[in-house]
């Protein structure tokens, strides 16, 4: 039997306060549940209208359940491995406006609708200028948002109490900002009244946002054990993992109306999201760009075991804690929270990620995860981080494209690749040759924006590393680098 309102006996009923642009996985294992939470611990009283933003989705796999899914969340959690799961009972229907446009914009008549919350991948924050007003619907999320805030306005006469808090969960920068701005240029295009944009300015509130929670989605590889195990079918299970964070800049009266705190739930409302990016960037992704080349090389194939690992992750915990962490502006306890939550979450059982999928790009990932942590902490201690500095050597030696024997699938660009295929051709074997393999490294200026060989020191000490590891092997490299 499917999963139905038939068959989930603790099936309830919300008032719609949210419109949803997207069905997806992360959607579903991220804010419907986060609504759930709301509703079970701190009385939110809400449920979601989900909006098919593409024509081709899912929203009639969900009307097909009545909107029930089961959610699996498997991870770490305060040091022990935990898989749990339960039915999501937080959506109250799925529109497709391809097909239902009219009933599309009838959502904008409802007086409870408050918010407004979406993830359409990084392309869907987008602008053409080819969508008209009268299309039906239009093409891209920003003008199928401004032709139902219109909608509103004129529904309710401008009443500045009927806005929304549009909060995007876009994985680009600044979301809020950028979706502000394609709305505000649909308005231009489509020549809107005045008092609409002075509605839009002072009856709603665009809120940038950063999510964080790995939801890999639907479980193929064991679908058949976990049908059996639920005792019944369910087309939508969605699976993610323990940890999760929402950073939303915006006003802090916001929670009154979005009640997480009340329901604790790890989501901060701030004033600036900007240092929680940084630290999202340089501690989770800066982590694992530091640690893919010195792991592989180890013998590693795993983010896991990596972690496990005695030597490597000792020498990762060294990295993010003495050379990451000073770098960055938040409180020390909050930094080392989070620090240890990334590494609770590199230990994840049931992920299974492997380091070659995080190697891809190796360069430009260093590039804009590492060596700003790397600058700022030659900046504000006057030295260069030993460990990070190794990781830039170990990187160099990962595309020489040999562990041992074993040939590495490099994964980058095509000029990248070239320009190292050259370099490591001319070695020699002498450790001069190897100072200038580091030299051109540091100078190519398309990767790096500027001459890394002009920072004091950098060429010499990463040139040192690079010679240990041709010299040493590579673990007799890290161990030594970590007597330092």
């Amino acid at each position: 039997m499917r999963l139905n309102k038939g068959l989930f006996q603790s099936y309830k009923t919300y008032p719609e306060k949210i419109v949803q642009f997207g069905e997806g996985n992360f959607l579903r294992g991220f804010v419907d549940w986060q609504v759930q939470k709301m509703n079970e611990r701190a009385d939110f009283n809400g449920s979601v209208v989900v909006v098919q933003p593409l024509e081709n989705g899912m929203v009639q796999m969900l009307n097909n359940q009545d909107c029930l899914y089961t959610l699996y969340l498997q991870g770490m959690k305060k040091g022990e491995a935990v898989r749990e799961h339960e039915v999501i009972n937080s959506i109250s229907r799925g529109l497709n406006p391809y097909k239902e446009y009219e009933q599309y914009l009838k959502i904008a008549e409802q007086s409870e609708i408050r918010f407004v919350i979406s993830n359409t991948t990084e392309a869907g924050i987008a602008f053409d200028e080819n969508d008209k007003l009268e299309d039906k619907p239009q093409n891209t999320y920003p003008a199928k948002l401004t032709a139902l805030l219109y909608h509103r306005f004129k529904f309710f006469n401008g009443n500045k109490e009927k806005g929304l808090i549009i909060i995007p969960c876009e994985l680009i920068d600044r979301n809020g900002e950028k979706l502000k701005e394609m709305v505000y240029k649909y308005v231009d295009l489509w020549n809107l009244e005045s008092e609409f944009i002075n509605w839009l300015d002072e009856a709603n509130i665009f809120c940038c946002s950063l999510v964080d929670r790995i939801v890999p989605g639907y479980p193929r590889d064991n679908i058949s054990k976990i049908t059996e195990e639920l005792g019944y079918e369910d087309n939508l299970i969605d699976v993610g993992e323990q940890f999760y964070l929402w950073i939303i800049e915006g006003p802090k009266e916001i929670e009154r109306e979005f009640p997480v705190g009340k329901a604790g739930l790890n989501i901060k409302f701030v004033d600036d999201m900007t240092p929680y990016r940084t630290r999202k960037v340089r501690i989770l992704n800066g982590a694992h760009t530091s640690l893919v080349p010195v792991a592989y090389l180890c013998g590693l194939d795993t983010v896991k075991d990596s972690v496990e690992d005695n030597l490597v992750g000792q020498y990762l915990r060294e990295i993010i804690f003495d050379e990451i962490i000073p770098t960055l502006d938040l409180p020390e306890d909050e930094l080392k929270e989070f620090a240890n939550d990334v590494l609770e979450r590199f230990r994840n059982p049931f992920i299974k990620h492997y380091l070659m999928s995080i190697a891809l790009n190796s360069m430009s990932k260093f590039e804009t995860r590492d060596l700003p942590s790397l600058l700022e902490y030659l900046d504000r201690k006057g030295t260069l981080p030993n460990k990070l500095c190794f990781s830039l050597a170990a990187l160099i030696e990962f595309y020489k494209g040999k562990r041992g024997d074993e040939d590495i699938a490099l994964k980058d660009g095509q000029d990248v690749l070239g320009f190292y295929e050259s370099l490591w051709s001319k070695y020699d074997g002498n450790d001069n040759s190897l100072r200038d393999i580091v030299i051109n490294v540091l100078g190519y200026k398309a990767i790096w924006k500027k001459d890394l060989n002009e920072i004091p020191g950098l060429t010499d000490k990463v040139s040192d590393y690079l010679i240990d590891i041709e010299n040493l092997g590579i673990k007799n490299a890290v161990r030594k680098v970590m007597n330092k």
